[in-house]
């Protein structure tokens, strides 16, 4: 980790460590990468013992509400009448401005003031997921209007940034002078350069993942606004030819992004990912014909992958695949290929579980966590509770679908447990969803704003800062860390719906503001939420006691198609 300790700094800043988001380079694609990088050692918060882990139903619908309050939090841009969160205000308007193009808008990644292209798009991307599985449970609990609102805050941008159809601005703002300061967004002082791929640099990941992204939405909003649904999806074929014609790392052709987002991954995985995307939006052969021929080259059934992330898409490419195998949707000459991404889906589906052979494992914390490395741990929970949830849900339904009553099961490779079944899949998607709003040994929901007890000091400059609705008066670079970041109590505004980057392997965690490891929030950890907390809301109302009906709901998988398009 880069620290600037520069003869220039304040006290308050040289002590708060200012910090630059590293290289994630950790996140190599083998599973000798998930070898733990070294534990930073983790005073308890509290003296007093950690109350055991919650039993107590939750609310997932307040979660689902809260979920989406967060992505208001993090818009950039001129602000909508409708903004419901009330202490942020207009910011970055002049984004694009030196470059000649119009940039306004988009989202802030984190707790910081960068507009990153990769992560974003995986944001919208997982959104647009969440609605297509899950849509109608989002619908039922009234939230549907705020979810598109969420996926076409991002899109809106990416169709500004998508200037020439092999041109694709990536990123605004720099990180180095970002984090130097302190200051909210309203205030920002910081560079606004913005920087982008094209043929003589090419950047086929954040290509690739912004056309799964606009071709994922493109089917979420189909139904309701067929006209804008097109617009994506034209976007997405340009830039899916972009990614694939003009290949090369964006970090490659950006140096900026280098020591924040870096594609430590490749681009393969990313165009593999567009692709079955871009299938399941057009239906067209052609995509699929692409990811089988090309399955082995860019190692979609070559890597067993224990992870998925924002860099990281291989599990999320290999799930995917599975599922256009279980549902026959592909010819015969698909299918070996088709099952090979399906042993290389259940790898990842058996690590989660711990059925793999002993070096082939997620670790669990002692209070049941997911744990993949101490930095944003909770991105690797939250996104592997989404995938292990559709995967129940693609072998059910499969199951439904062949008649005669055979169950599809998930084949691991430890000795004497061949097999798991849709529902222990589910439990442990679930598992993980409680355990982030309380269900752990600490008793804290990682969902701030949810239950009793929550994050109080997220690592987030616009929460931790007085609102500038409340106070126009300008806050300075350093001014923020003297006056506002070093302070001990609890921010002025509470980031609402974010999830925090949560607790190290042995489940403990500190609530302090400068503890950026654990105390950040990004949008990629909590969008994969959004349809879960959704769907999980729908089961627990199906659980609660009520008069007998003449076929119960299961309890233990989603159990019903609750697709806005699929």
């Amino acid at each position: 980790m880069r620290r600037i300790t520069s003869s220039g700094a304040t006290p308050a800043a040289a002590a708060a460590g200012l910090w630059l988001r590293p290289g994630r380079l950790g996140e190599v694609l083998a599973v000798a990468a998930l070898l733990a990088s070294a534990l930073l050692p983790l005073a308890e918060a509290a003296t007093e013992a950690p109350p055991p882990a919650s039993s107590a139903r939750h609310d997932y619908e307040d979660a689902l509400r809260k979920s989406l309050l967060y992505f208001e939090a993090q818009r950039s841009g001129r602000l909508p009448h409708g903004q419901r969160v009330a202490w942020r205000d207009h910011s970055g308007l002049t984004d694009g401005l030196e470059q000649g193009v119009d940039l306004v808008g988009g989202y802030y990644d984190a707790g910081d003031h960068v507009k990153f292209g990769l992560p974003m798009a995986f944001t919208v991307t997982m959104l647009s997921w969440s609605l297509l599985e899950y849509g109608a449970d989002v619908a039922d609990a009234g939230e549907l209007a705020h979810a598109l609102e969420s996926i076409k805050w991002g899109t809106d941008y990416f169709i500004k940034a998508h200037t020439r159809p092999h041109e694709l601005w990536a990123e605004v703002g720099d990180g180095d002078t970002d984090h130097y300061c302190w200051q909210r967004p309203e205030d920002m002082t910081t560079s606004r350069q913005a920087y982008k791929v094209d043929r003589d640099r090419p950047g086929s990941d954040v290509a690739g993942e912004t056309a799964a992204a606009m071709a994922a939405a493109s089917m979420v909003f189909r139904e309701h606004n067929p006209h804008y649904a097109s617009l994506l999806l034209h976007h997405a074929l340009q830039l899916f030819e972009f990614a694939d014609k003009y290949r090369g790392k964006y970090d490659s052709s950006i140096a900026e992004v280098k020591s924040y987002y870096a594609s430590v991954s490749g681009y393969h995985d990313e165009l593999l990912w567009a692709a079955l995307w871009l299938h399941r939006a057009t239906g067209r052969a052609q995509y699929l014909d692409y990811v089988v021929d090309n399955a082995d080259d860019f190692g979609g059934t070559g890597w067993a992958i224990t992870e998925f992330s924002w860099d990281v898409k291989y599990a999320g490419v290999q799930i995917l695949a599975t599922r256009l195998l279980l549902s026959g949707e592909h010819s015969p000459r698909h299918r070996e290929t088709l099952e090979q991404y399906r042993a290389k889906a259940e790898h990842y589906v058996c690590a989660c579980l711990g059925k793999n052979a002993a070096d082939g494992n997620v670790e669990r914390s002692p209070g049941g966590m997911l744990y993949v490395r101490q930095w944003n741990n909770m991105q690797y929970v939250t996104s592997a509770a989404f995938l292990l949830s559709v995967y129940s849900g693609y072998l059910s339904s499969s199951s439904s679908s062949a008649g005669g009553g055979e169950q599809q099961s998930v084949t691991c490779a430890a000795g004497g447990e061949a097999a798991a079944s849709a529902a222990e899949v589910f439990a442990l998607a679930r598992a993980q969803v409680d355990y982030v709003l309380g269900s752990n040994p600490r008793g804290m929901s990682y969902l701030v704003g949810y239950g009793a007890r929550f994050p109080a000091r997220v690592h987030h400059r616009a929460a931790s800062i007085v609102p500038y609705k409340h106070s126009k008066e300008f806050i300075g670079c350093a001014q923020g860390f003297d006056d506002w970041f070093i302070r001990k109590g609890a921010n002025p505004n509470v980031v609402v719906g974010a999830i925090v980057g949560g607790p190290d392997r042995r489940d403990r965690f500190r609530d302090q503001r400068e503890n950026y490891i654990q105390t950040e929030a990004c949008t990629y950890n909590t969008a994969p939420m959004v349809g879960m907390f959704a769907m999980l809301n729908r089961l627990a109302r199906d659980e609660a006691p009520q008069p007998p009906r003449p076929e119960a709901s299961s309890a233990s998988q989603p159990g019903r198609e609750t697709s806005v398009n699929r």
